[in-house]
């Protein structure tokens, strides 16, 4: 286990001075940049679907494997990727991740045919999957506990940032080039990015584990099979539940294979050696209130900024390049608090679980104000999206790190893997659940309106009460280590 290292086979200690490693700021830039490129692609597809539509030919059914590929590739391999650059290198994970996601990228943007794009867009969610396991981690080996909050903060607004900035970008090439040049423009930030990952990332890594035998114990293979078929079933089934129904075949055997495999996989990691994912984790309240507080936030966000596009579009009037900068606010107001140190200020004052409490109830509050007052024009919207933004950039940072505390730093990688996965599994459902509620409104022969109304409400009520489950949670497991 653990501490019964063999000399060997250690990696060697990054290099810190007494408040981090010397170069951690600019680190914390080249790994941002990393992770812009990935968020990016996330979202800069949407904008395309017009145009793949008419020059490839492409049938709904390609478009939603366009999408659902990278999605699924990644979210499937999050915890397999965090794994791997645990045992590996988290500065190797980080190169090939670029180097995957780059020609990914060279792929889908010369594409002729639908087959040749969703296949490169699977590709480039394996570099995705590396990369967003290995940036967190590396962030949390370069800086000492007490800036973590600061730099955990900046990578949240990065994310953030690339939310905002898909669409904006995405629109802005399609009006001057054709549509492969949306992921083209990725060729030059992975370069840079591999250049400068190569240049001043120092390589981390777990120490291996000793087995029985006294050699290094062998890496978990059988679990990171079962965790990527089982995570990539579940999200599976979450996407496809609005499209084919939530009874239908599809959905219910993908969800069957992905209760009885990770049912597996949990029964596999309690019982193997080295685990990938140590079951112990979850018996730590910090843990588990983060993770339930992590998926709630997700869950009633991703949802509810699904339903808040649509609001403004449908029922708006604007167009997809036009709602996009009208989200734009929240993001904006992500990245302010979070690169000023605003955020991690108010935060170290009222204490993690005061502060996802108080976050997540800024976000209710600006979801319920779009519910309320959207319908009257773009006042309304816009003081939800202050809101929002506001509580996000207070709340994630926060909830991220206790994710990432609970965890012994030797499994940073496998701690990224979760809050990405978690991330993920939330969002999708959270557009599933709340898409739902829309579409059940329109069936009684209600307006959009209202139905765009309601999904905001119910996600209000569920980050509410994720912020309340996580702050009681890690309010009594501070009270606990009293």
């Amino acid at each position: 286990m653990y501490g019964m290292s063999a000399p060997d086979v250690s990696a060697p200690p990054l290099p810190k001075a007494p408040g981090g490693h010397p170069r951690r700021w600019l680190i914390l830039g080249v790994i941002c940049l990393a992770q812009l490129t990935v968020l990016l692609d996330n979202t800069v597809l949407n904008v395309a679907i017009p145009s793949l539509t008419h020059r490839l030919h492409a049938a709904t059914s390609d478009i939603q494997w366009m999408i659902n590929a990278y999605s699924l590739v990644q979210s499937g391999l999050l915890l397999t990727a965090g794994s791997a650059a645990d045992r590996y290198g988290r500065k190797k994970m980080l190169i090939a991740g670029l180097a995957v996601f780059g020609l990914g990228s060279l792929a889908a943007g010369l594409s002729t045919t639908t087959g040749q794009l969703i296949a490169a867009r699977a590709g480039m969610g394996i570099g995705g999957a590396l990369l967003l396991t290995t940036t967190l981690a590396v962030a949390m080996q370069i800086f000492a506990p007490e800036e973590q909050p600061r730099a955990i903060g900046i990578w949240a607004a990065v994310n953030s940032l690339g939310f905002a900035a898909g669409p904006l970008i995405g629109g802005f090439v399609l009006d001057h080039f054709w549509w492969g040049a949306i992921f083209l423009i990725n060729l030059p930030v992975a370069a840079l990015g591999l250049v400068a990952v190569v240049a001043l990332v120092p390589e981390s890594k777990a120490t291996r584990a000793v087995g029985a035998t006294g050699l290094p114990a062998r890496p978990d293979l059988l679990g990171a099979l079962l965790s990527t078929i089982g995570m990539t079933a579940l999200v599976f089934a979450v996407i496809s539940g609005p499209h084919h129904g939530w009874t239908s075949v599809r959905v219910l055997g993908s969800a069957a294979v992905a209760v009885a495999v990770l049912a597996v996989f949990a029964y596999w990691e309690s019982r193997v050696e080295e685990p990938m994912l140590d079951l112990a984790f979850f018996r730590d309240r910090r843990f588990t209130g983060a993770v339930a507080g992590a998926v709630l936030i997700t869950f009633g966000m991703g949802g509810a900024l699904f339903l808040l596009t649509q609001h403004l579009q449908l029922v708006l009037g604007y167009g997809p390049l036009e709602a996009g900068a009208r989200t734009a606010p929240l993001a904006l107001t992500v990245v302010l608090l979070n690169f000023s140190g605003l955020s991690a200020k108010w935060a170290a004052r009222l204490g993690t679980p005061v502060a996802i409490a108080l976050g997540m109830a800024l976000m209710a509050g600006g979801l319920v104000s779009i519910a309320e007052l959207a319908s009257s024009g773009y006042a309304g919207t816009l003081l939800g999206l202050v809101l929002i933004g506001a509580g996000c950039a207070l709340a994630n940072p926060a909830m991220a790190h206790a994710i990432m505390s609970a965890i012994p730093p030797e499994k940073a990688g496998v701690g990224a893997g979760i809050n990405g996965t978690l991330a993920e599994f939330g969002n999708g459902l959270g557009v599933a659940v709340l898409g739902a509620v829309l579409s059940s409104f329109l069936a009684d022969g209600r307006t959009l309106s209202a139905g765009l109304s309601a999904g905001q409400l119910v996600g209000s009520v569920s980050v509410l009460a994720g912020g309340l489950v996580a702050a009681a949670l890690l309010r009594r497991a501070q009270r606990d280590a009293a």
